[in-house]
């Protein structure tokens, strides 16, 4: 069976990584019991059209970002 493979598995896990695990399994089962009971998105009930952005970009939208700012998206 599956859930025999996995313990055996985690058995083998070093124990100062198994906090680590545990956050992996845990955030994943709670992203499953979300994916049923998530609305809709707008994209996925109306489509976008092109050209409807009011206003106008500056240049500084095309500038690629600094370093620092860049390590918080990661």
């Amino acid at each position: 069976m599956l859930i025999q493979e996995i313990v055996q598995e985690l058995q083998d896990i070093p124990e100062d990584k198994l906090a680590e695990l545990y956050d992996l399994i845990h955030y994943f089962r709670l992203g499953l019991s979300q994916e049923n009971t998530q609305p809709l998105a707008v994209s996925e009930v109306e489509p976008r059209t092109p050209g409807l952005l009011k206003g106008q970009l500056g240049d500084a939208f095309f500038e690629p970002l600094p370093e620092d700012e860049l390590q918080q998206w990661e």
